[in-house]
């Protein structure tokens, strides 16, 4: 396997995610940032920034798919949640766990960050998911 993830000692415990991530592989994949939206451009959840964070973590393993890879081959996630605040980690850590088992997301997640931002590209986008994957 080209990633491997892990949390070493001496670093804040416990955290949804993994630390560290070391990649060996030379195929580079970058999933742009993906939304709650259907492949017609349907919104998906409106106001529920559970539900959107389930979709666009869909869609975030639909675009994996498309270049062979998969969740397990992620180095790295970054979230973007509109108007962020210490009390949306529930939502957000609900829509995650949701789709876990569906998309193939490992928990605790690979290294992640998430950036509060005051609004997205369209008004209704709670959140948005970039994930960068290295292959074999």
């Amino acid at each position: 396997m080209a990633v491997q993830h892990f949390s070493p000692a001496g670093m804040l415990q416990p955290v949804p995610y993994h630390h560290v991530a070391v990649g060996t592989g030379t195929k580079h994949v970058h999933v742009s940032g993906q939304i709650a939206r259907r492949p017609d451009g349907t919104p998906v959840a409106p106001g529920d920034l559970a539900g959107q964070t389930a979709q666009a973590l869909r869609n975030t393993a639909v675009g994996l798919a498309g270049a062979g890879a998969s969740f397990a081959d992620v180095l790295r996630l970054t979230f973007y949640v509109t108007r962020w605040s210490p009390e949306k980690i529930g939502d957000l850590m609900a829509g995650l766990e949701a789709v876990a088992d569906e998309t193939g997301l490992g928990l605790p997640l690979p290294p992640a960050s998430l950036i509060g931002v005051d609004h997205l590209f369209e008004p209704d986008v709670l959140v948005e998911v970039e994930a960068t994957a290295l292959l074999d």
